[in-house]
């Protein structure tokens, strides 16, 4: 039987570097029906959200989705879609992985860290309110089930994948409460995985620890906001967004998406990078416990990554999007033999 996955190609240059991945997930030989359903800016007129009912009620029943990227105005207009999916499907677990690839510059080799995100609590969740006219507040909440279930989830999938380490990352030194809640929890949770070596690290110094020694770590857990920041920073020193996958799961769904933006400003031109997404697709297909076909698939895009003939500009080339995926493709036809 195929896996049945809800397809959202997104706005921007998303439909170009959907029509890519797919093309690359296809050569896997793993049987997929594809079940595409819109959201984001161009269907705001349509159907008066930029995230549909249809979109919800596809990945309930598919229990797994992949996502281009979606415009998110800043400062006005809807709320991010992102997050709106994240509320609404419970999607609590954030999984951010940063992997060296031959041939995308970058300052560091040889690095393979993973950020696990708490994705539904803490400042990030965007409880605030105006106090009279001269000040705003923001509500920072941290629940010991939130923390006990992401914190649960990184263990587990650091035992899963063959992973040292989880390193829970925090600032409770001057957040007692809050932060000094996900810390206890996090200490708990370690103590039912005695293979896993546990530490933490207040979240300022562990930036500072990432930029000068980044190889001493592996799995990083963290509430909701530090996560959204140390993630892209990890995402920096294997050389950015255009190499960054990630996934969004909860108990029942996943969805699985690039951490960049729409970039609506080249959508059309077939130039983009398609990278991010076909490497969220490799987290996909080992979701789907395709491990073999995500294997290859995600050697062969280091391989042509790293051949550096058919790649898009931004990684030194001057192939478009679609050639690039169809690079891809090809190398895991040769791989799959």
């Amino acid at each position: 039987m195929p896996h049945t996955i809800t397809c959202i190609p997104g706005d921007g240059i998303g439909p170009e570097i959907m029509a890519a991945a797919k093309v690359a997930v296809s050569a896997t030989g793993v049987a997929i029906e594809w079940r595409d359903v819109d959201a984001g800016v161009d269907v705001m007129e349509r159907y008066g959200t930029p995230l549909p009912d249809t979109v919800l009620d596809s990945l309930r029943e598919t229990k797994v989705g992949i996502k281009g990227p979606i415009t998110t105005p800043v400062g006005s207009g809807f709320r991010s879609v992102n997050v709106a999916l994240r509320k609404a499907l419970d999607l609590y677990a954030n999984l951010r992985p940063a992997v060296s690839i031959p041939g995308v510059k970058s300052r560091y080799e040889d690095l393979d860290l993973v950020v696990v995100r708490e994705n539904t609590e803490d400042l990030y969740a965007g409880i605030e309110h105006m106090v009279g006219s001269d000040a705003a507040e923001s509500i920072k909440i941290i629940t010991r089930a939130g923390s006990e279930r992401i914190c649960r989830f990184a263990f587990e999938y650091a035992r899963r994948e063959g992973r040292r380490k989880v390193t829970a990352v925090h600032k409770a030194n001057i957040m007692k409460l809050t932060d000094g809640l996900f810390l206890e929890t996090a200490r708990l949770v370690a103590a039912g995985y005695p293979d896993i070596e546990f530490e933490d690290r207040i979240v300022d110094n562990m930036c500072m620890q990432l930029v000068q020694k980044p190889e001493l770590y592996d799995v990083l857990v963290c509430p909701n906001l530090y996560g959204d920041i140390v993630s892209d920073l990890c995402a920096g020193l294997v050389g950015g967004l255009g190499v960054a996958p990630g996934a969004n799961i909860g108990l029942d769904v996943a969805v699985f998406e690039p951490v960049h933006g729409s970039a609506p400003k080249y959508a059309g031109q077939d130039k983009v990078n398609p990278t991010a997404l076909i490497l969220s697709a490799v987290l996909m297909l080992r979701h789907l416990g395709e491990r073999a076909a995500a294997d290859r698939l995600f050697q062969a895009t280091k391989d042509v990554i790293g051949a550096g003939q058919t790649v898009t500009y931004d990684l030194g080339g001057t192939a478009g999007t679609a050639a690039m995926g169809e690079a891809i493709a090809a190398r895991v036809c040769v791989l799959t033999g």
